[in-house]
């Protein structure tokens, strides 16, 4: 069981931006990064299934404004390269919660320093900036919004509101190193929010494309596909019902059992992950 626990684990880990070998989440000891353990955005973020579902609905959330996705397409190789997409943006999210105070600098840094440069002009004529602080609010909430609503469905759907605040509350603080602005710190905040953008959001051919290649993304082995299609599909059925009826997607129940089946397994098989580490590196063992 050890030997197919720990083929799984490397199996798994491989669709995570821990495999691009360019964080220390080990050191240096005693550093608590820009978060540490009694932050909101730990507990939320430390579950690697219900954060991979929640990522992948945030990804086609993000997609349906039409400026989001121009600079997407524009500028990125995700067509080409959705698994190198996906553990990219991985990379961020673990480095910024769990990663050293350095390692999280540094990630928000280099995207600053990327954001500079995608800007263009979308298919309806309006420009777009990559650093426009209003775009990067829109990408924040989507994001944040459904890595709260994966929280809450896979793992405590008992935590108070008044955490659920506080983890907006604090993850905003990456939004705002990033340049955003007006960012919503509630979930008040974040629900009307949401509802005034909404007659922004639009589901065109490239963003059906969008959500094509993400329903079809590639796996790194035949052992983990099964299970990255499931995850994929609860992505889908965790959207609002609103956004998956616009995106032209139909619930997806029978992969939100499965998803409820197979988290427990993942969460036996990874065991070396971003929080682990990072809590190793405060000397917490894996609390």
């Amino acid at each position: 069981m050890e030997a197919l626990r720990r083929r799984l684990e490397s199996q798994v880990m491989a669709l995570t931006g821990l495999s691009l070998g360019q964080l220390d989440l080990d050191n240096p000891p005693g550093d608590p990064g820009l978060f540490g353990p009694g932050a909101a955005p730990w507990q939320v973020h430390r579950d690697f299934p219900s954060m991979m579902i929640g990522g992948i609905s945030a990804l086609m959330l993000q997609m349906l404004h039409p400026l989001a996705l121009a600079g997407v397409w524009d500028h990125s190789n995700f067509r080409q390269d959705m698994l190198g997409r996906l553990r990219r943006t991985s990379q961020f999210i673990a480095g910024t919660t769990f990663g050293s105070t350095h390692d999280a600098n540094w990630l928000i840094d280099k995207v600053v320093g990327i954001h500079r440069g995608v800007t263009g002009t979308a298919p309806d004529g309006r420009p777009y900036a990559a650093s426009d602080p209003a775009l990067l609010t829109w990408v924040h909430v989507a994001e944040v919004s459904q890595f709260l609503a994966a929280h809450l469905r896979y793992v405590n759907p008992e935590m108070p509101a008044t955490e659920q605040d506080r983890y907006y509350d604090e993850i905003a603080l990456i939004a705002t190193r990033l340049g955003a602005t007006q960012v919503p710190r509630s979930r008040a905040q974040v629900t009307e929010y949401l509802e005034q953008q909404r007659a922004e959001l639009v589901c065109d051919s490239r963003c059906r494309e969008v959500v094509r290649l993400l329903l079809n993304a590639p796996s790194p082995s035949h052992l983990v596909k099964p299970a990255g299609q499931v995850m994929i599909r609860a992505g889908v059925d965790l959207l609002p019902s609103w956004a998956r009826a616009q995106l032209g997607l139909s619930p997806q129940p029978a992969a939100h059992y499965a998803a409820r089946a197979l988290a427990p397994v993942l969460r036996w098989a990874v065991r070396n992950g971003s929080y682990t580490r990072a809590c190793r590196r405060l000397g917490l063992g894996d609390a």
